[in-house]
């Protein structure tokens, strides 16, 4: 009889009371939970008496509320859940790591959303690419609502303007003005695709301006590798390439300011990895922007290509600038995407008269059981 090899590990030697690494994040979601659950038996004991519980199972807030309030229905924001494949991660080869160990951290992290489902009473997602993100035993259990755009508020604006004071600058409805908005400018928005688009699209259309709204942190994904922001990563990059008199870097600007941006754009461009759907690009459409989005599935539920706006390849700067472009040159053979991209968002995304009726009737059923 042949032995079978016999092999041992050692555990590896850890700082005194520090967690492993990969369950740092789940030790800070653990100090949540129990802070919010320390919270509601102080409102117990106040008299307080809840008929239901909304919160986001993302962050550790309600890993141990089922505990405290056991007969209490709970309706979690279903965000998005982290996937092992075919979305976010993996999804652009140029930053895909091949470390066994990010994979395994990418695992870990998943731990408490999937944990969040077994004591799911309902949940609702704000789109259907994001509801999808759920485990399939689950899904049954989620609605499909999205919070809402103020179209009332957010709507086209002949009068609009932005002024680029730096720059001695303003712009109107008319002007040859591109658009790109992130939280902050990075990768998983498609910064990087964008900036390198600019070569192409600016000696197809050396008129135009570009104006670009975000700031230089990161929300999602990591920083460069040689550090310093994406911004100053890509400008070193193409640096000679670039008519920098034309590119505006404006930084995070007010709300009513990225309407305007919004309202006097040519083309907004919105690109974005397999991941949540920003509402900028709701926001946008509202305002009756010409859109050239990413064909990524969450895009490609809001964007119907040649319906009510463009999509293209992600990876494909060449074709990105060359639509962009096509745009420009002939504004009003493109004007009707516009139109029908509000018409859509008013349709499908309107606050007032789609979505706070759905969460109303939503949060109304669960509490009345």
């Amino acid at each position: 009889m042949r032995a079978l090899p016999h092999v041992r590990y050692r555990l590896p030697v850890a700082a005194s009371g520090a967690p492993h690494p990969w369950a740092l994040d789940l030790s800070i979601k653990c100090q949540r939970a129990e802070a919010v659950a320390a919270s509601v038996v102080q409102l117990l004991a106040e008299g307080f008496k809840p008929d239901l519980v909304i919160g986001h199972p993302g962050w550790g807030e309600l890993l141990a509320i089922k505990d405290v309030l056991p007969a209490v229905p709970v309706l979690h924001h279903l965000e998005f859940v982290y996937q092992l494949h075919g979305a976010d991660a993996g999804f652009d080869p140029e930053f895909a790591s091949q470390d066994w160990h990010a994979a395994a951290r990418l695992r870990l992290r998943r731990a408490p959303q999937l944990l969040a489902f077994h004591d799911l009473d309902h949940a609702w997602a704000p789109t259907h690419w994001q509801a999808s993100t759920a485990p399939e035993q689950f899904r049954s259990r989620v609605s499909v609502i999205h919070e809402g755009i103020d179209t009332a508020r957010i709507r086209p604006l002949a009068s609009a303007h932005v002024e680029l004071r730096r720059a001695g600058l303003c712009f109107r409805l008319g002007d040859e003005v591109v658009s790109f908005v992130a939280r902050h400018l990075e990768p998983y928005r498609g910064f990087h695709v964008f900036m390198r688009m600019l070569p192409r699209l600016q000696a197809l259309r050396p008129g135009c301006h570009v104006v670009i709204v975000g700031g230089d942190g990161v929300s999602y994904g990591a920083p460069p590798a040689g550090g310093g922001s994406w911004r100053q990563a890509l400008l070193k990059e193409l640096s000679g390439q670039l008519d920098l008199s034309r590119v505006h870097f404006v930084g995070r600007v007010p709300h009513s300011v990225l309407h305007n941006l919004f309202q006097v754009s040519a083309c907004h461009v919105y690109l974005t990895y397999p991941f949540v759907l920003s509402w900028s690009l709701l926001e946008a459409m509202s305002c009756g922007a010409v859109v050239v989005g990413s064909a990524t599935p969450p895009v490609q539920e809001v964007i119907e290509h040649g319906i009510n706006g463009l999509l293209v390849d992600f990876f494909d700067p060449v074709g990105i600038a060359e639509a962009v472009a096509d745009v420009l040159t002939a504004p009003s053979g493109y004007a009707h995407l516009g139109q029908a991209a509000r018409e859509s968002v008013q349709q499908r995304y309107d606050l007032t008269s789609v979505c706070l009726p759905q969460q109303l009737r939503l949060v109304e059923g669960l509490a009345a059981g």
